[in-house]
């Protein structure tokens, strides 16, 4: 919900209160309510009931949405406003309305748009809706229905619940006309005295001159009127108002009914701060002694136990709390529960904004402003030349305006306290000095002026920087810098706003050398060199090459398209406009050649050295296998016989009988002789290891060929 109670302690409930708790926590879990179309346009509010306490504080939220484009043209929201009501066919914006001055405030971004009330009274009690429109043709809408809001006021219930035996015993229960969100705990108030009760409701023995009253925790400030628990009289003070608007210059009531069990010996109305200002805060002055009320204040009681406090000739200092405390001999009543907040405010025109501005004339959009509005259904009425303007009755007045067209506004009802006197405010007015080229280290002189009647307070910002201006709207750089350049902004106090353009001009700044691509640079690649320098006007760039005094190129981009050795060197750019020159520091370039048969190598050695690694395992692994083989046969202590092994190899070709003198017999000859063999001697086992490994590997191969017989 919107409206937030906090509390220090957890309420104790019986398991049937805490259902109820719980249907309480669903209920504003379901109030989430949106209002769609099937086009994308919909608004959805947080809550669609709410109810508040009066005198508090509410925030009343949506979120909308709304097609991005429309025929491919982007939308946007060029208006947005809460209503309650249509006049002339139109949505009145709630900010226009008399009855809410000073206590309505719009927070809407993103679409998401929230509507704070403050200050709430019965009568704000309505229908709230949303609505927004958009550059789009037909590209507005409203999300109806809109949100309930109801007002409400605590009240005790007495209840006498055994009425013949215990008729002291009474049961008080604070209840209120709508479901407030559940609070967590209560306050109560027995004489004015807190009775640390934290429940809606309890039971006890009263005695038949105690008064009762009842607050939210958080809200102690809104506590119900102060009952008689008993139908007697009883001591207590009832206001009739909690706070109340009045006008500067007018006159005020401020209420109450009071009433006391036994005569009063003494009773006065007295203000907190005005005895607090005169240190006399335990002891309450009575304001008809005070010298600052002296002449303007009297009590009237034209009927028992109602007494009224009129103050005349109200000033802005007469906004405060007042309270009424009395004095029995046996009970005084101390005060400590809230009294009537007065606010004193004066009515103001300001211009919202200038629509169009021509040669005689200007149409201007004004408001009148202030910081609340007295009670009831009121309405506003503007004056122009002293004539009054039937047709405008909301805070906003648009029309064409004259030089020395004198406007002013009012309540209605209260027409004899208008606003002063005012003419539409002019554009204000900036200029520099001197005029021309600025350059960086010169003196220069800005003013922000305004010609309005009465005489318009204006300031000067740079961004989001207030610059201090003198009387005569004089701003002053004694040294003006680079930093400096921008938009100055000349606003008056009804935020009409005229800006002004300094260009101030400088010499390039250290410039800085960047390179694409970073790392190491292979041969044949391509290498930019970029060159950035901040200044004004824009720089030109040159790039060099050290030990090398002619420019390469110019431009703030240096491309070698094929980057050879012969390339490699240190480069710096030089930046210079018509306020200077400035160069870089060197930048060094090396190439990489044949970069890409490292791995190649690489790759190459690894492979041969596992080739190696792998006839070496194969070899030792035969070596130690003929090892173990030899070490199993038996040790006779002769030598064993050598072990011969032949291959016969035969020639692949035969003679060609046909174109030789070979006979059959000489050519079965031929091939028995011409038998090559192969001999492999393997020793004796019994010699050492060394031996037989280095016999093994140095097995003797021979060859015997014999010719031909011819």
């Amino acid at each position: 919900m919107c409206l937030n109670l906090s509390a220090a302690t957890a309420e104790r409930r019986t398991p049937a209160m805490r259902l109820k708790g719980a249907q309480a926590a669903i209920i504003c879990l379901l109030t989430l309510s949106a209002v769609q179309r099937q086009d994308g346009w919909s608004v959805t509010y947080t809550s669609t009931q709410i109810c508040a306490l009066k005198g508090s504080t509410v925030d009343i939220r949506c979120t909308y949405t709304y097609p991005s484009r429309v025929n491919g043209n982007v939308t946007v929201v060029e208006k947005a406003v809460w209503f309650t009501k249509m006049k002339d066919d139109e949505h009145v914006d709630v900010r226009t309305e008399a009855e809410f001055a000073g206590r309505v405030q719009y927070h809407c971004d993103n679409k998401d748009c929230t509507l704070r009330i403050t200050d709430l009274r019965e009568s704000d009690s309505a229908e709230y809706t949303f609505r927004f429109v958009t550059n789009q043709p037909g590209g507005k809408y409203s999300g109806s229905p809109g949100v309930t809001l109801s007002v409400t006021v605590l009240q005790v219930q007495v209840i006498k619940t055994w009425p013949r035996t215990y008729p002291t015993w009474k049961k008080v229960m604070c209840q209120s006309s709508c479901r407030l969100p559940d609070p967590h705990s209560y306050v109560w108030y027995q004489n004015e005295v807190n009775t640390d009760r934290k429940e809606s409701s309890f039971e006890k023995y009263f005695d038949y001159t105690d008064s009762i009253s009842c607050a939210v925790k958080g809200y102690e400030k809104l506590p119900s009127p102060s009952v008689c628990v008993d139908d007697q009289t009883c001591n207590r003070v009832s206001y009739t108002s909690r706070s109340i608007c009045a006008l500067k210059g007018s006159s005020v009531n401020i209420s109450c009914i009071y009433s006391h069990t036994h005569p009063a010996v003494s009773k006065f109305w007295f203000s907190p701060e005005r005895s607090h200002q005169q240190q006399h805060r335990s002891h309450p002055e009575d304001l008809r002694k005070d010298s600052h009320y002296a002449g303007r204040v009297e009590v009237i009681e034209t009927e028992r136990g109602r007494s009224t406090l009129r103050i005349r000739d109200l000033t802005e200092r007469d906004s405060a709390e007042y309270h009424f405390i009395f004095k029995t001999q046996s009970f005084e009543w101390k005060s400590s529960l809230p009294g009537t907040t007065l606010t004193v405010t004066a009515l103001q025109v300001k211009v919202s904004r200038i629509i169009s501005v021509h040669q005689t004339q200007t149409e201007a959009e004004l408001k009148c402003e202030s910081s609340c509005s007295p009670a009831g259904r009121l309405s506003y009425v503007w004056f122009k030349n002293g004539q009054k303007n039937t047709t405008q009755q909301t805070s906003a007045y648009t029309d064409y305006f004259n030089p020395g067209d004198n406007i002013s506004c009012a309540f209605s009802g209260y027409e004899d306290y208008r606003s002063p006197s005012v003419y539409p405010s002019k554009l204000p007015s900036v200029s520099v000095s001197p005029s021309g080229e600025i350059v960086e280290g010169s003196s220069v002189t800005l003013t922000c002026r305004t010609d309005a009647d009465p005489a318009a307070n204006n300031t000067l910002y740079k961004g989001k920087q207030t610059l201090p201006l003198t009387p005569e709207g004089i701003y002053h750089f004694t040294s003006i810098s680079s930093e400096d350049r921008g938009i100055y902004d000349c606003k008056t106090e009804d935020q009409l706003s005229v800006s002004l353009f300094i260009d101030v001009q400088y010499a390039p700044k250290f410039p800085s050398v960047s390179v694409s691509p970073s790392g190491e640079l292979v041969e044949g690649s391509s290498v930019t060199l970029t060159c950035s320098s901040d200044a004004n006007p824009a720089a030109n760039y040159t790039w060099y090459k050290e030990d090398d005094n002619s420019a390469k190129t110019s431009g703030q981009n240096f491309i070698i398209t094929d980057f050879r050795p012969e390339h490699s060197g240190s480069y710096y750019c030089e930046a210079q406009n018509t306020r200077g020159r400035r160069s870089s520091t060197s930048h060094p370039l090396t190439v990489v050649t044949g970069l890409w048969t490292f791995p190649v190598m690489l790759s190459v050695s690894v492979t041969a050295l596992v080739i190696i690694l792998f006839f070496l395992l194969l070899w030792i692994r035969r070596a130690l296998k003929h090892q173990s083989e030899a070490a199993e046969r038996p040790d006779n202590g002769a030598q064993t016989d050598e072990i011969q092994y032949a291959a016969v190899q035969f020639a692949t070709t035969q003679p060609d009988f046909a174109n030789s003198n070979f006979s059959s017999a000489q050519f079965d000859r031929y091939q028995e002789e011409s038998v090559t063999y192969s001999t492999m001697n393997v020793r004796s086992a019994r010699r050492s290891k060394h031996q037989a490994a280095v016999e093994d590997a140095s097995a003797q191969y021979s060859t015997v060929n014999k010719p031909p017989r011819v």
